[in-house]
């Protein structure tokens, strides 16, 4: 076992992809529910160890875009390659594709009648079959990873929820993804447990986590991102480096969202 807990075994990769390529290749991507188009012609690309943050206002597109990375959506049009395979490919196992790219939602959706433990080990146990007294001590590792450490054996419902969403973040690390989406994981939480789920993030990322964020807390994106995209309308309208967005943005509609927030 890795001595990082959340850092991927070796998997093979397609023999036309090699680690200076891009993790993540989105080009050109459509998708539509029935007459709505909500992504027109997305496209971006995330190197391994990047932290990609997605911003804009409702509506613009970004859950969706997440969702079509690990394959929850389809695409009607455009590539979605995760090292080198092909999100949309018909064949390719979707089993293989969600060990490799881990998301956390807004929403927890824990087991409430699993414990804290027993919720990170389900995945590794039930659908990778991998040994339980392995699983266990990765979950182990990964509760206390989170500062959670002491509430193993505590069930959901007397958790608060900053502490389920760090199991949740908890749950996805231990299939030991290679890439990791975020989608708006602190909207559902008091302000004051926001704090701790970014905290958790942001050591991730500083470990090297290759990480996909949908986020509205721009504090935090201009501090963890290396890149930053605003989405408006289902396309992207403008994107740059953090501190080149957030102060010198160049389109009318960048300049007009991030006026309201900051």
């Amino acid at each position: 076992m890795p001595s990082n807990p959340e850092i991927s075994p070796h998997r093979a990769a397609p023999a036309n992809w090699t680690p200076d390529m891009p993790l993540v290749s989105i080009k050109d991507v459509h998708k539509s529910f029935g007459k709505l188009e909500v992504l027109r012609g997305v496209s971006l690309d995330v190197k391994k160890g990047e932290v990609v943050c997605i911003i804009g206002p409702s509506g613009s597109g970004k859950s969706t875009l997440i969702r079509c990375i690990n394959g929850l959506n389809d695409i009607q049009k455009g590539s979605i390659l995760v090292e080198g395979q092909e999100v949309n490919d018909p064949k390719l196992d979707k089993l293989a594709l969600r060990k490799k790219v881990g998301i956390v939602f807004q929403q927890y959706n824990l087991f409430p009648h699993k414990t804290a433990l027993e919720n990170v080990m389900m995945a590794p146990v039930k659908v990778l079959k991998e040994p339980r007294r392995e699983v266990e001590e990765r979950a182990r590792a990964l509760i206390a990873k989170v500062r959670l450490s002491g509430k193993e054996d505590v069930y959901p419902g007397h958790l608060s929820g900053g502490q389920q969403q760090r199991v949740a973040i908890a749950r996805s690390l231990a299939m030991r993804p290679d890439v990791m989406l975020f989608d708006e994981v602190t909207a559902a939480l008091d302000p004051e447990t926001v704090k701790e789920v970014l905290l958790t993030i942001k050591e991730l990322a500083a470990e090297g986590m290759t990480c996909i964020l949908v986020t509205h807390e721009m504090g935090f994106a201009r501090e963890v991102a290396d890149h930053v995209y605003f989405t408006d309308r289902g396309v992207i309208v403008e994107h740059g480096p953090p501190e080149e967005l957030f102060t010198k943005a160049k389109d009318e509609r960048t300049q007009r969202f991030l006026s309201q927030i900051f």
